[in-house]
């Protein structure tokens, strides 16, 4: 599959999407609290983007069911949300897709609810400083290759398990688009990236062993010795002096 540069206006596009979408996980951020629901997340998530004059690109992609992918403590990733209430002490990833004038952008984040334990800290701080590494190396010129490597280093630093199955990707025209980009790997190695491309960085992280298990709902993902998971993710652009991260205000 080609790797497809964005024209100014489809990036224009995908700006106004990606500050729609972090708007959005700010208000959801915000609002997580103990007894809320991950479905009451997912209606104030809905309710939202329709007031920003978006779309949810999750819903109806492969037959998914919601507006957003809300995964909580040992749920990987791609969770339906659920009325059960969150709990004080729980870790809640939302990962969130939004279209604009034919354009998507893809973001997440995970965040405790009230206070969480040292393990959980660990859990949250080592994913998010495995993205700010790995968007740290992107720029005209690189390889998907520095990008894994980068994010590979930091999760290990941090003894994270690394799950494999699961992996960033180009993104813009499509909700998954080449090339994927995984969270291990070798520096130098794989596609270069050039500017005008639009790609999504989400390190996915285990506080035990990365094996997955599926849902009987088709959906959702659970470690399989049920250790807590977490996801950061942000869409970025290539340019010509770095990168700009396309779903941050």
């Amino acid at each position: 599959m080609t790797i497809r540069i964005k024209t100014e206006r489809e990036i224009a596009a995908m700006r106004e999407s990606g500050k729609m979408l972090a708007t959005i996980l700010g208000d959801l951020q915000r609002a997580t609290k103990p007894d809320v629901s991950p479905k009451d997340m997912a209606h104030l998530a809905s309710q939202r983007l329709q007031e920003l004059g978006g779309e949810p690109a999750f819903k109806g992609y492969q037959g998914y069911p919601d507006v957003i992918c809300i995964s909580v403590n040992n749920q990987v990733q791609h969770s339906i949300p659920t009325k059960r209430p969150l709990r004080e002490g729980d870790v809640v990833n939302y990962d969130f897709g939004v279209r604009y004038r034919g354009m998507i952008t893809d973001g997440g984040l995970t965040i405790g609810v009230g206070k969480i334990n040292q393990e959980a800290e660990k859990l949250i701080s080592g994913t998010k400083k495995a993205l700010e590494a790995g968007l740290g190396v992107v720029k005209d010129g690189c390889q998907v290759g520095d990008i894994s490597a980068a994010i590979e280093s930091v999760l290990r630093g941090y003894k994270l398990g690394i799950v494999r199955e699961l992996v960033g990707h180009g993104v813009g025209h499509q909700l998954h688009e080449a090339p994927e980009i995984p969270n291990y790997g070798k520096a130098g190695t794989g596609p270069t990236l050039k500017v005008g491309m639009t790609i999504a960085i989400e390190p996915i992280a285990t506080l035990g062993n990365p094996a997955l298990v599926s849902d009987s709902d088709g959906w959702t993902l659970w470690t399989a010795d049920s250790s807590w998971a977490a996801q950061f993710e942000h869409t970025v652009l290539v340019t010509e002096t770095g990168h700009e991260i396309l779903t941050s205000l």
